[in-house]
Parts: C-alpha cells; sequence; structure tokens
C-alpha cells in the first residue's frame, strides 16, 4: 500500500488524511497540536460565546474515526528533494512516497505587534482578547481598535473577514450590556478600500454598516508601528487604544524557506492548478503553504484548502493507479462566507462574475452557529457531508 504524508492539522491537512484514507492509502498525519481548531467559529470567543474546546476537535479522535495515523510534534526541518521530514523529537521521517504539505503560514512581523492580538493567531489569542475585554467590560468603557494588515507581494494572503466579524460581534456584545456608549469602537486598514474583495456592491453595504454601528475608520494609511495604548500611521495620525487587534497578513512558512522548494515571492509553494510541485516528484502543496493562482479578487479561505486537498487526494489515488486523470482546484475559485455580526450575519459570495453581500438579520447568526455543529461532526464522521462542502 502506497504511503503518504500529511503536513499539517489544519482545514487542508485533516481534509486531506481523510479523503486519502477514502483512497484506501496508508496515511500518516504530523501536527504540532493535538487538536483541529475551527477558526470560523472562534470569532465568539472573545465575547464569551465560545471557548476554546468548542471549536476544538481532538486529533485523536478524528484519526480514530477515519483510520489514518497520527504524530502530535511540530516539523522542524524538510528537505524536499529526499523527502526527508525531521521533527522536534528528532524523529526523522523519510519512508513516505507521497508527501503533502499544508503547513500553513507565518504572518508578516511589524514593529510593536507584541501590544497586539489576532483572532487568526495562536488560539491562546482568542482567549486572551475575552480576558482583555472583560477587563474593559468591568472598568465600564475603553478604546477598542481592530484590523488587519496587507502582503503587497501576494494579495490573497490577507485576511479581513474574522476582523470585521469580531468588531461587529464586539459591538452587538457591548450594546446588549448596554454599555456600547461607552466605548470607542475604531476599525482601520493600510489599504484604501479594505474588504474590495468582496466587490463594490460589498464595500457599499459594509459602509452602512459602520455608520449604523457608530464605528470609526481609519484607512488608507501604512500602519507604522503598534504601542501598548495605540497604533500609529505614515500620515502622523495615531488611532489610541486600550486594546487592538490586528491580523497581519500572511507570508510564507519558515519551516518552506530552506525546504527547496519553489517558492513565490511571498514565500508561498509554487504550485500547478493540480497542486503539484514542478521538479519534486509526489510532493504537493495546498491550503496557505501554495501560492494561490487566479485573479487579483482571490483569497486563502478553508473551502479552497479543502477542495485542494480532495483534489489531490485523488490525484495520488489515480498516480498510484496509472491513471491519467486530474482534478484541478481552479473551477472552485471563490469567496464564499457568512459574515456573523453577533445578532445577524451577510452572506457573502465572489466569483469571476462578480460580488454580493445578502444582509441575513437573526437567521444568519444562528446559521453559521449551524454550520459550526456541522464542520464539527461530520469530520468526527458522526453525520454525513453534505457534497460540496
Amino acid at each position: 500500500m502506497s504511503k503518504v504524508l500529511v503536513l499539517g492539522g489544519g482545514f487542508a491537512g485533516v481534509e486531506a488524511a481523510i479523503y486519502l484514507k477514502k483512497q484506501e492509502l496508508d496515511v500518516t498525519l504530523v501536527s504540532d497540536r493535538d487538536y483541529f481548531y475551527i477558526y470560523p467559529t472562534s470569532i465568539w470567543i472573545p465575547t464569551g460565546e465560545a471557548t476554546k474546546e468548542d471549536v476544538s476537535v481532538p486529533l485523536d479522535k478524528l484519526a480514530f474515526a477515519h483510520g489514518f495515523e497520527l504524530i502530535v510534534d511540530p516539523v522542524t526541518s524538510f528537505e524536499a528533494k529526499e523527502k526527508k521530514v525531521i521533527l522536534q523529537s528528532g524523529r526523522v521521517l523519510d519512508e513516505y512516497e507521497y508527501i503533502v504539505v499544508a503547513l500553513g503560514q507565518d504572518k508578516i512581523q511589524m514593529k510593536g505587534m507584541e501590544h497586539t492580538l489576532s483572532i487568526c493567531g495562536k488560539p491562546e489569542e482568542a482567549t486572551e482578547l475575552y480576558k482583555r475585554l472583560d477587563a474593559l467590560v468591568l472598568k465600564d468603557s475603553g478604546k477598542i481598535a481592530m484590523g488587519f494588515g496587507g502582503n503587497p507581494k501576494d494579495s490573497s494572503a490577507v485576511r479581513g473577514g474574522p476582523a470585521f466579524e469580531v468588531l461587529f460581534n464586539v459591538h452587538t456584545f457591548l450594546k446588549r450590556k448596554g454599555i456600547r456608549d461607552n466605548f470607542e469602537l475604531t476599525f482601520f486598514a493600510p489599504m484604501e478600500k479594505p474588504g474590495q474583495k468582496m466587490g463594490d456592491k460589498a464595500l457599499v453595504m459594509m459602509d452602512k454598516m459602520f455608520g449604523m454601528t457608530n464605528i470609526k475608520k481609519k484607512v488608507g494609511s501604512k500602519i507604522t508601528s503598534f504601542e501598548a495604548d495605540g497604533i500609529n500611521f505614515e500620515d502622523g495620525t495615531k488611532i489610541e487604544s486600550d486594546l487592538t487587534m490586528f491580523i497581519s497578513a500572511g507570508t510564507g512558512h519558515s519551516i518552506l524557506i530552506e525546504s527547496g522548494l519553489p517558492l513565490s515571492d511571498a514565500g508561498f509553494v509554487v504550485t500547478n492548478e493540480y497542486n503539484e510541485i514542478e521538479g519534486f516528484e509526489g510532493i504537493y502543496a495546498i491550503g496557505d503553504s501554495a501560492s494561490l493562482m487566479g485573479p487579483e479578487w482571490r483569497a486563502k479561505q478553508g473551502h479552497v484548502a479543502e477542495v485542494m486537498a480532495k483534489n489531490v487526494a485523488y490525484n495520488i489515488a489515480m498516480k498510484v493507479q496509472n491513471i491519467d486523470s486530474k482534478y484541478s482546484y481552479m473551477e472552485h475559485l471563490n469567496i464564499l462566507c457568512v459574515m456573523d455580526t453577533g445578532d445577524g450575519a451577510a452572506f457573502v459570495y465572489r466569483s469571476n462574475k462578480g460580488g454580493k453581500m445578502i444582509p441575513m438579520p437573526i437567521v444568519g447568526h444562528w446559521m453559521k452557529k449551524g454550520w459550526g455543529w456541522y464542520c464539527r461532526n461530520s469530520k468526527l464522521g458522526k453525520i454525513p457531508r453534505i457534497p460540496g462542502m
């Protein structure tokens, strides 16, 4: 039986391991933590509507449910030509015919980022956001700033949606407590039109939402540094903040820099539309580790990572059987999300035909809650997977 090694326990890696096992291959997944973290539903941790445990699935349970081997041990080195992986414990993995790289990405570091917390960083940061917000609530007032950064070398590596979601959830949370007027909420981003990937109609609606919720906006000026009491910008202005959440743009994973794999200017692994890597037979890169092909509005999202994972599982299975058949991820490129606000949501969709944002008061919030339940239980095999999800 052909042996496949999957590096990474996020959306791309877990999905790859599950679907590779469906192809009856010998699969081992390596992860630096012992749980699968459902980032899209972690947006409720800062407001106390969810805990880290609520949005985590133990990897050993996933491994047992699907029959793949699990190794919880961080990767410290990957020599691609030799198909050799070295783990933190010193263990060497070099007996695999196929390797699927799903290590995710690193974050662009900026001056003073230690003064910020991210909803897209280490899971512990979301819990710390909850503690910091709770402390401000006890004080009954404060200034809160939330935003995201960009990567001029790769526009797909920007995650703006979660920043909007946490910001609107905090607004709703404070409003329900009857203390919203005691807080100053500010959104910030360096680009002129943050969220433009969603389309022009969505941008108009976002501006309306900022106006309706009395959330200030600071955009169009480069962030120069963060301090304990705020954010500094290139135009000489400063946002004062008691609590700053900042989602830095992605850059290539540090492990891959020395791997010998071909990398884009932003440090992501260059693949073709089948996630194959030229000159590296049997090695594939998926999810945030891969340089995403496609139009300027493309974005690294969980559902695209999962499409890549399923495709690679199929492509490897066909290769093992010497069948000339491959699946490409290109036809599945779109932006798709339910942007939660705590008391509702907006359905966001973008494709080559344009973008749209559809308000979903009340029901949208519960739809996203339902998706979180579905994600957990379908991955554990407790309920059937919905085709295309």
